[in-house]
């Protein structure tokens, strides 16, 4: 929709693109929020609640806040966020899968693995389904986080990231494409567009 990121598309405009993802497709989607388009937890719950009523069935919720500076939430802060989203799914029966983004990597913190590791550990307490650490793509570090957890976690995809049969022999059980494919498959046209102004011709697309 030409929205930059970090919440910078209006939060009715979201649902609407879910649900015409949703009409269209018969596999389980998952709806990235971000930080939940609110730093109130009432607000966030309610706002997820919205996304879960239109069909989907899981979320990314991250603990980091796109900012001119970006900046990580506390831990005790993004576990009362987590905590918070449990209590009431559970009291009103909504089975979503809650996939918990923790940014130490993107912040670039001195020791991310440290901070990672200490972090997924509270978040899996408070109730996260999954963890999800992007631009983690070090084979020992992602043997170490994986088994800080009996979540399933979550890499994000990089230059540097294994190939997937190596994922999977780390344990790693879910990969994000993330805008990847979209900014290649952008890359590609504006070659194809080069080519048709330099040859003042259409031949080379046939």
């Amino acid at each position: 929709m030409g929205y930059e990121d970090g919440e910078q598309i209006p939060f009715d405009l979201l649902l609407t693109m879910i649900k015409r993802i949703i009409s269209n497709i018969n596999i389980p989607l998952s709806v990235d929020m971000e930080g939940g388009y609110s730093r109130n937890i009432e607000q966030i719950i309610q706002n997820i609640e919205s996304i879960y009523e239109t069909g989907a069935v899981g979320i990314n919720i991250e603990d980091s806040v796109k900012a001119e500076k970006p900046y990580m939430l506390s831990e005790d802060n993004f576990k009362k966020i987590l905590s918070s989203i449990k209590e009431v799914f559970e009291r009103k029966n909504i089975n979503m899968f809650i996939n918990a983004r923790t940014d130490a990597y993107v912040i670039k913190l001195p020791d991310p693995l440290k901070e990672t590791i200490k972090r997924l550990k509270a978040y899996e307490l408070a109730g996260a389904s999954g963890i999800f650490v992007p631009f983690l793509a070090d084979k020992d570090e992602i043997k170490q986080i994986v088994e800080s957890t009996t979540l399933p976690v979550n890499v994000f995809a990089t230059p540097a990231l294994p190939t997937f049969n190596e994922l999977s022999e780390l344990g790693v059980r879910r990969i994000s494409m993330a805008t990847m494919v979209h900014r290649s498959t952008i890359k590609s046209l504006e070659k194809i567009i080069q080519t048709i102004l330099d040859d003042q011709s259409f031949k080379s697309l046939y």
